[in-house]
């Protein structure tokens, strides 16, 4: 039976069973015809999903579906065997906004998720897939200091939309039963080309700086073309589960700007004697302070979380993703 959920102000009575998707082994036959439903439309993680499964999957139909006015109500679920809920307000598009518009993150990112998992579940859809993010864990530590999540870390949102992801990833897995499997998606940063956030910023530095501090940090990302494999092969399995997909290996902000610089055919010095700069930095208050964190902070998954057996989707190292998408350059 369904847990019943309060949304915003409340949490289910007990916490959803959690289903490790790295406890699971993984038969899937690549070559299964599949239809899904993404919704949410224009999103940089659904449209780089269909393209790459244009080469990759052509055995999976995809239908886009605009979830921006109710009339996604009135679309047909029935007829796919998968849902794919990309929707959502990403913190990065109201940083500079009033706080008043908070309300959004709830109805957009939680409310609509609930929504649409439930919707899914009455057309008797076999699989919804979420994408939560690791934005429920908190803030990345801050320069200095390491922070590596585990099965055993407890998320601690500390922002409207990491809590309001929290919020829809609990509801969602509270709907879960024999019929409907539910698979939670906790990414952490996703870039590629033309994507938002941190990664244009990055190139943006790349493009216009010689040299770049040469400061140890490790972070958790993935490149979009491996989650793109790691969807499409979730889908296949029809598996429900919660699932931390990564790059095979950590990321440091200094190999990420220096490979940048060298795919615009720039040689950016890196340099140690630059890092008191930075630590300087680190201790001055307001945005100075959260610029520091956010690009030599730390934060990534315990690799063990994202390892599956029989779903392989680590395809590109950091070094071959740097640069245009494997899949816009064919």
């Amino acid at each position: 039976m369904t847990q019943e959920f309060e949304l915003r102000s409340g949490v289910p009575a007990n916490e959803p069973t959690l289903v490790w998707g790295c406890d699971k082994t993984f038969s899937i036959d690549l070559k299964a015809s599949k239809r899904v439903l993404i919704t949410g439309k224009d999103s940089f993680i659904g449209n780089s999903l269909i393209r790459y499964a244009k080469t990759h999957y052509p055995n999976i139909a995809f239908d886009v579906l605009d979830m921006r006015t109710p009339a996604w109500k009135n679309h047909d679920f029935s007829q796919y065997e998968s849902v794919f809920h990309v929707a959502g307000l990403a913190h990065l598009e109201i940083a500079a906004k009033q706080m008043d518009i908070k309300d959004q993150y709830y109805q957009i990112n939680t409310d609509l998720a609930f929504e649409t998992a439930r919707y899914a579940k009455q057309k008797k859809v076999k699989q919804f897939i979420f994408m939560s993010s690791m934005s429920i864990y908190g803030v990345s530590a801050p320069y200095g200091k390491f922070h590596r999540i585990t099965r055993f870390t407890l998320p601690a949102p500390a922002t409207f939309y990491g809590d309001s992801k929290w919020q829809a990833d609990r509801a969602v897995r509270a709907m879960e039963d024999d019929a409907f499997h539910v698979a939670v998606l906790r990414p952490p940063m996703v870039y590629g080309q033309g994507c938002k956030g941190n990664y244009p910023l990055l190139q943006k530095l790349a493009h216009k700086l010689p040299v770049f501090p040469n400061v140890h940090n490790e972070r958790s990302m993935i490149y979009i073309d491996n989650l793109c494999e790691f969807v499409c092969q979730l889908i296949l399995s029809g598996e429900n589960g919660i699932y931390f997909p990564q790059n095979p290996q950590y990321t440091r902000t200094a190999d990420m700007v220096k490979l940048l610089g060298k795919a615009e055919g720039k040689n950016i010095r890196l340099l140690s004697i630059l890092n008191p700069c930075v630590k300087l930095a680190s201790w001055v208050p307001g945005k100075i302070r959260m610029l520091v964190n956010k690009a030599f902070g730390n934060c990534c998954y315990a690799q063990e979380l994202s390892h599956y057996n029989g779903l392989n989707y680590q395809i590109y190292d950091l070094q071959e993703s740097i640069g245009p998408s494997q899949e816009q350059m064919k």
